[in-house]
């Protein structure tokens, strides 16, 4: 049965290190030792500040992601992270598609590099659910009739939409957490403001919001200065 979402999926499935692994790393180089927490915080707003990027590199994360495959194009652009997807070649892809919800922004105003989203009008809503909705259930029936017919699944899968759903696993450190988050997330009082698709924000919140609970300390040093990677 074909479904339709308009929601990402975001788990931590696991974590090495938090904030007094950066303190300790960096601390390796002259010897010094210190156990104290404002100590600790300063040392690394120190580092946050001057971008003494790698005692951020000795954690990592790895988080479980669904999401349309057009955002996992966008998640590789990043080479700073180490991935595993789903294969169409090897296995029958679900049939499971994105559709933005009503309040995705759907009309850019403006010239690339120096434009917004605004809201769109009901019908213009329609006519992109609507049109979504059919193509993914066309190209899905496309996909089932030639494997039905014995075709190869990495042949088949040429028919599918860039809004099906994929799952990856995707690790990376706390440094390069930061670099991703200050390209896919937009927020006021970013040194250097971005403008990423909504879709692969939306996975960046979530990602941003597990990894806070891990290392509070450099998170808030990161927005502290102005959200800019080491």
């Amino acid at each position: 049965m074909i479904k339709f979402r308009s929601d990402m999926t975001v788990k931590l499935v696991q974590s090495m290190g938090d904030d007094a692994m950066v303190a300790k790393s960096a601390r390796v180089s002259t010897g010094a030792s210190s156990d104290s927490d404002a100590k600790t915080a300063g040392l690394i707003n120190y580092l946050m500040r001057d971008r003494h990027g790698t005692p951020f590199e000795h954690n990592a994360f790895t988080f479980y992601v669904e999401a349309p495959i057009f955002v996992f194009r966008e998640f590789m652009r990043h080479r700073i992270a180490s991935y595993n997807e789903e294969s169409g070649r090897y296995k029958e892809l679900d049939p499971v598609f994105y559709i933005p919800d009503a309040e995705r922004k759907l009309i850019q105003i403006g010239k690339t590099g120096a434009y917004e989203f605004v809201a769109g009008s009901d019908e213009q809503y329609r006519v992109t659910y609507d049109s979504i909705k059919e193509s993914s259930v066309a190209s899905y029936g496309y996909y089932q009739d030639m494997l039905n017919e014995g075709v190869a699944r990495e042949v088949a899968r040429a028919v599918l939409p860039v809004n099906i759903y994929s799952s990856m696993f995707v690790t990376m450190n706390a440094r390069a957490l930061m670099n991703f988050l200050s390209l896919r997330t937009m927020r006021e009082g970013t040194k250097f403001p971005s403008f990423p698709q909504r879709e692969i924000e939306m996975v960046a919140e979530m990602m941003e919001n597990l990894w806070a609970e891990k290392m509070p300390i450099t998170y808030e040093t990161f927005n502290k200065n102005g959200r800019v990677a080491p």
